[in-house]
């Protein structure tokens, strides 16, 4: 397995023609992230796995110094795989000089759920993403539908950008006891990872009431009333379409979904489920 961490490394690498699927992540890499390298496996002759801690998409009192770098550990996974190459560029390969312009991602999907809590968050998804797109100029780029959200936007951004690159969206990887896997779930305590599982049984059971019929306002106030009488600090639970994040009062003719952020002490989870 290669590691390239500068331009050069990228464009010997890219010499050889072959179809290549691009799998960005920040490192830390679990079951789900392994589950995309596998997806894409599905979809090319050869997989890039980015590894990058991408500070631009970190709010000023978030986890950026302390966010996990398992480097070794994670190239050691990626090559039991059958990962192709390994991105790892230092952050001024990426960002040479003060980054000044960004990929600004439109307010009406980026300004809602998780962007209302982390202003800014998707401008630096988007301004890195593209960035790796340029770099490494790959034929297909899968990401998590954990992040649903982000998949929406950086899937638009790709066609209003005019990238020929295809995206695909990889479904979410959960524990044994339905937990979504995530590099966050390690912040968690034991007794809150034991209380951390709830958000998926609020999930499906709030999907379950909607089919049946029961109002969304009743389902969404009985759900957040459930996270605060168990310790959570609810950010958002939203009923929204899947192809434009719009919100939903009734079951609509189109894909949607439930998504929910929420505080389990200092550790931020969030989740989804699709109707």
């Amino acid at each position: 397995m290669l590691i390239l961490s500068t331009p050069e490394d990228v464009a010997r690498f890219r010499q050889t023609g072959k179809k290549l699927a691009l799998v960005p992540t920040m490192g830390n890499l679990h079951a789900g992230h392994l589950s995309l390298v596998r997806l894409a496996k599905q979809h090319a002759d050869e997989v890039l796995v980015s590894i990058f801690v991408n500070r631009l998409q970190f709010g000023p009192n978030e986890d950026f110094d302390r966010y996990p770098r398992t480097f070794e550990r994670d190239c050691a996974l990626l090559e039991a795989e059958g990962c192709t190459a390994v991105l790892h560029p230092e952050e001024s390969t990426l960002y040479p000089q003060p980054q000044q312009y960004f990929v600004e991602p439109p307010e009406a999907l980026s300004d809602t759920l998780c962007g209302a809590f982390r202003p800014g968050h998707f401008r630096g998804v988007c301004t890195v993403v593209s960035k790796l797109f340029n770099l490494s100029r790959p034929d297909v780029a899968v990401f998590g539908l954990k992040d649903f959200q982000q998949f929406l936007i950086l899937r638009e951004m790709t066609r209003q950008m005019n990238h020929p690159i295809e995206i695909i969206g990889g479904e979410i990887v959960r524990e044994a006891d339905g937990l979504a896997m995530s590099s966050r779930n390690q912040y968690l305590d034991p007794a809150q990872r034991a209380e951390a599982t709830r958000l998926y049984r609020l999930l499906q059971t709030a999907t379950a009431r909607l089919k049946a019929g029961d109002t969304w306002a009743d389902v969404q106030a009985a759900t957040q009333a459930e996270l605060q009488a168990n310790g959570w600090v609810p950010q958002y639970l939203e009923w929204r379409r899947d192809d434009n994040l719009q919100p939903c009062e009734q079951l609509p003719d189109v894909a949607s979904r439930l998504l929910i952020a929420a505080f389990s002490g200092n550790t931020r989870l969030i989740d989804n489920l699709s109707l």
